[in-house]
């Protein structure tokens, strides 16, 4: 072994968790380097990264924090690395990663190759179906509470890597820098927003519920996407007594349930007679709850489904805001479809799952601000919403694909 070097870590893999930092794009860390200004001294900067880490000499700088609006309340903590740091985290990722899949469980979606949010939601769904009950499972500031002993225990049992167990200890305990300028040392949790933070967040939550679940609850399947889970349940005296072992489970890992937004909710539909006040929960983005549904043979009944939630559909609305696309008067419509298309597509591709048509009354949100703007926009037009929305509705017919909401078919301009 070379005592100079005596963690075997290849230039390669610093390059190739360069390239994926890079394709990921972020913000600045403590040190204002953006990417664009990391790639201006690029072989030294990489150059420094392997051999520090390679010799046991890397010591990560103090994480950025920004407080980012939620959409129900308050603000999210977000931890910014610096680049060079968000390149060294990947390297351990990249090895640490394949190991863990190995033994994750089946249900766990959040973060993994191969697995998505979309899966979560349509495994719940059926489920919804089969079982009368859920849990739906909140906990209090989970990113901030992790114990970083029982972490480092975790990350023992999966890997002996010396360098791996360096380095994720030195991660953890790197401080968190305010906008002020403060830092603040940790003592447990990791940040969100580093790029090995997710990772070991699954793992934490791979012994702490789901191994623990398959242990003592094997009968009760569940979904977890990160620290956001539902547990299905055959009758409302499971889900109470599975409630409170839960408690007691997250309590000895150094966890709590939120009291008020851990709740016990009822799939109620045309088959399901009891009565029962809590009758939906979000999971994912989605609101599941009864709806109005139509079977093969065209029958009308009541089933229990998911549709895009009142959050984010409010989301998607306050950022339709923000595109301000009834100033933009200088731009064609072209244009504005070009600028709004990929973002428009990524709702639709993920929200349009299930029960599309509760995008519709968004998306017609959209349509009337580009009503706005051919008032704005022609001279002919302004003044007469009406004549304006006639105008829309001939170029909707004409070029439907022009913009990507025009592509679900009861969406019509005037609708």
């Amino acid at each position: 072994m070379n005592k100079a070097k005596p963690f075997c870590i290849s230039k390669w893999e610093v390059w190739e968790a360069y390239k994926r930092v890079k394709a990921n794009k972020g913000a600045a860390g403590v040190d204002g380097q953006t990417v664009a200004k990391f790639e201006e001294d690029l072989k030294n900067n990489l150059f420094k990264i392997w051999n520090r880490m390679s010799s046991g000499s890397y010591f990560p700088p103090p994480v950025r924090r920004v407080d980012i609006p939620k959409d129900n309340e308050g603000t999210r903590p977000l931890g910014i690395p610096t680049v060079a740091d968000r390149i060294a985290m990947t390297v351990a990722k990249r090895y640490l990663e394949p190991i863990l899949e190995e033994h994750f469980h089946p249900d766990s979606y959040g973060y993994r190759p191969e697995k998505s949010a979309i899966e979560a939601v349509a495994v719940a769904r059926r489920r919804c179906w089969r079982y009368d009950w859920v849990l739906d499972l909140d906990i209090k500031g989970f990113f901030d509470s992790i114990d970083h002993d029982l972490l480092l225990r975790a990350v023992r049992k999966q890997t002996d890597c010396k360098w791996v167990l360096v380095y994720i200890k030195r991660w953890l305990k790197a401080p968190v820098q305010l906008e002020d300028g403060r830092l603040i040392h940790r003592e447990k949790g990791t940040p969100q927003g580093g790029v090995i933070s997710p990772l070991l967040a699954n793992l934490f939550l791979h012994y702490a519920f789901d191994k623990w679940m398959q242990r003592q609850y094997p009968q009760i399947p569940f979904e977890r996407y990160a620290d956001d889970g539902i547990c299905h349940c055959q009758s409302k005296a499971q889900a109470e007594s599975l409630r409170a072992a839960i408690e007691q489970r997250f309590a000895e890992c150094g966890l709590e349930l939120h009291r008020q937004k851990t709740r016990i909710i009822y799939c109620k539909d045309d088959r399901r007679r009891e009565d029962y006040a809590e009758q939906k929960f979000d999971f994912l983005g989605y609101t599941f709850r009864p709806r109005g549904a139509k079977d093969p043979e065209g029958r009308f009944f009541v089933g229990f489904n998911p549709a895009i939630s009142n959050e984010a559909a409010k989301s998607m609305r306050e950022t339709m805001r923000e595109w301000r696309l009834h100033r933009q008067t200088d731009k064609s419509l072209d244009e504005l479809a070009h600028m709004i298309n990929p973002v428009v597509r990524g709702w639709m591709n993920y929200y349009g799952n299930f029960y599309r048509s509760a995008l519709y009354p968004t998306f017609q949100r959209l349509n009337n601000i580009l009503v706005r703007w051919a008032t704005r926009k022609y001279k002919r037009l302004r003044g007469h919403n009406r004549r304006a929305l006639h105008w829309l509705q001939k170029i909707v017919y004409k070029q439907p694909e022009l913009f990507a909401h025009w592509g679900l078919r009861q969406l019509k301009a005037g609708q």
